[in-house]
């Protein structure tokens, strides 16, 4: 969860007034607060960009008529951000994301206009490898330069034990985001930019061994509205062997299977569900360790769908993916859960979907 004050996950589940901001940072050096009156943030770990918003705001003169205006919104940036107001008329606000503008369009007369945008993976991802791209080393130095490669001045920290990686050639119209994820992999991480914009390199949080960070109750002071549950074989796996082959590094090839052993889980290896294998290889992988890391990571991936929530809340803006929650429901039975995407309204009204997987019976 975003670092917030003691008071803030308290204010929330009161009745409480919504402070809300969007910034918007032209190409041209200007800083414009923009006047809104709605849109919404909408961040989900399953996708490739991992987080997108609108913004929808009153002001017509926003749409760009001339190429002095055009060259001044494409490639500018959004940074909106919610929070509360207290009692005393303080604020405090959470930011959602640094977006690239990708779209405005509205009635040239009367509005309202709509902004839409996609955090600063997108700059990565769409620029695309014009020539063969070489990567060697280690794999946090590899990550960066992907990364650096269209951001310059991006900034990219790593949470996770650096590790080597083999020699790996990325094709021409390759993705770089998607080399990214891949290089990643060998310590067993993902990489996205977080709420402010910073590139991190991080493992998928554990719901077996991670503490909730927020309890969605039920009842008088609590900020439950509703919640679902259901469970899914389709696309999910129980198994997962990743393996690396690089001559270009004279390395022997290697390989490891992961398996989910949890004779608990509706998914064990072994139990009911059956054997459900899938395969990962990457030059990138020359050791057992890498091949480990690759396998548990992608089978955490592979495991999430088989048990899933959909959990209805008052907006946390301070929410982010992977985050346990405890959700205690109106029977006061009490479940643990891993927030895997949600939607933070720009506005007052709204309720606050929460899509979960892993859900597991908690105390």
């Amino acid at each position: 969860m975003y670092p917030v004050s003691g008071r803030f996950l308290a204010r929330i589940a009161e009745s409480h007034r919504v402070a809300t901001e969007v910034k918007l940072f032209a190409t041209d050096g200007r800083v414009i607060d923009l006047e809104h009156i709605g849109g919404s943030v909408t961040v989900d770990w399953g996708q490739a960009i991992r987080r997108t918003c609108t913004v929808t705001v009153p002001d017509p003169a926003l749409i760009p008529r001339t190429a002095g205006d055009q060259l001044a919104t494409y490639g500018a940036r959004l940074r909106p951000a919610r929070g509360v107001y207290y009692g005393d008329g303080s604020k405090e606000l959470v930011p959602l994301g640094v977006f690239r503008l990708d779209e405005v369009g509205g009635d040239v007369t009367d509005g309202p206009v709509t902004l839409t945008g996609k955090d600063l993976s997108v700059c990565v991802a769409d620029d695309r490898f014009t020539a063969p791209y070489k990567v060697s080393g280690n794999m946090v130095a590899a990550v960066t330069a992907l990364i650096q490669r269209s951001l310059p001045t991006a900034d990219v920290i790593s949470l996770v034990a650096d590790i080597p990686i083999g020699t790996r050639i990325f094709d021409v119209e390759a993705d770089p985001w998607a080399a990214a994820q891949e290089v990643a992999s060998a310590a067993g991480a993902v990489v996205f930019p977080n709420a402010d914009g910073v590139f991190v390199i991080a493992t998928l949080p554990d719901l077996l061994t991670t503490p909730p960070v927020w309890e969605i109750r039920a009842g008088e002071g609590g900020t439950y509205i509703q919640a679902n549950r259901g469970m899914s074989s389709a696309g999910v796996y129980n198994g997962v062997r990743a393996s690396g082959e690089n001559t270009a590094d004279n390395v022997a090839p290697v390989s490891a299977l992961v398996t989910d052993q949890d004779p608990g889980s509706p998914t064990y290896w072994d139990g009911p569900f059956g054997r459900r294998p899938m395969f990962f290889s990457s030059p990138t992988l020359i050791s057992s360790l890498a091949c480990t890391n690759a396998a548990t990571l992608k089978l955490a991936q592979a495991k999430a769908p088989n048990s899933s929530g959909d959990i209805t809340a008052l907006p946390n803006a301070a929410l982010e993916p992977g985050d346990v929650l405890r959700v205690v429901h109106p029977d006061r039975s009490a479940e643990l859960h891993q927030a895997a995407a949600f939607t933070v309204p720009l506005d007052e009204a709204g309720d606050f979907p929460i899509s979960t997987v892993s859900a597991k019976e908690g105390t």
